[in-house]
């Protein structure tokens, strides 16, 4: 019985890689959350909660979260602040031309449409680039070059990714009274889950172009 239950709980079992593998999840999420923060630490942030989910999906999820986290967090700083800060710097200006054209009205008001095309754009972007970036290393001109590529390279798979993103977090603020259990849901998984999705469908368009990783999602050199 006793040789039973401990090979249910192996981490080489089933049930072993599913908790290492929630493991991984909840702790690359909090570690996130814990840079929200400081603000201008969420760009970085979120680079290494996709460089850790990816290291995840492409190992057997054998990894130490807070490890590889901080790894990835390392390796992004720089870029990953600039590209927040760039993006949020954005997103204040097209907030601000928004009501500035609300308040103006009339041929204002088709401004509008250009502003939304540019929030869209930097949207997608944002979505993109900081997955990109945990992938590959390179320069932010380079980064942004292959954010798009990836993109509009498979429509479908932008589609669902945009809703993955936007749909949870609008949910989130749609019910007031659900917003504890909401919130509970974000700092404890949510937004790896988001990157989890996202990861699992633009790992397939990365692997190309990735060198080979041995069980632990290191890199083989050949």
């Amino acid at each position: 019985m006793s040789n039973l239950l401990g090979s249910f709980l192996s981490n080489d079992s089933t049930f072993g890689r599913i908790m290492t593998r929630v493991w991984v999840i909840v702790v690359s999420n909090i570690l996130f959350v814990l840079c929200t923060i400081p603000v201008i630490t969420i760009g970085p942030g979120f680079a290494a909660l996709h460089y850790t989910i990816m290291k995840m999906l492409r190992g057997d999820g054998d990894i130490s979260p807070f490890l590889t986290f901080w790894e990835g967090f390392k390796t992004n700083l720089k870029q990953g602040m600039i590209t927040w800060l760039v993006l949020l710097a954005l997103a204040v200006l097209v907030r601000l031309e928004w009501f500035w054209c609300g308040q103006f009205g009339g041929i204002f008001e088709m401004f509008r449409i250009g502003l939304a095309a540019i929030a869209g754009s930097a949207l997608i972007a944002g979505l993109y680039m900081f997955p990109t970036m945990a992938a590959f290393k390179a320069g932010l001109k380079e980064l942004l070059k292959d954010s798009i590529f990836f993109a509009f390279r498979k429509p479908l798979y932008l589609i669902v990714i945009l809703f993955f993103s936007i749909f949870p977090m609008v949910l989130t603020f749609m019910d007031f009274q659900m917003l504890p259990l909401y919130a509970f849901i974000w700092v404890t998984c949510g937004f790896s889950l988001v990157c989890l999705v996202t990861d699992i469908l633009l790992l397939r368009e990365y692997e190309p172009y990735l060198p080979k990783v041995d069980e632990f999602g290191c890199i083989i050199k050949e």
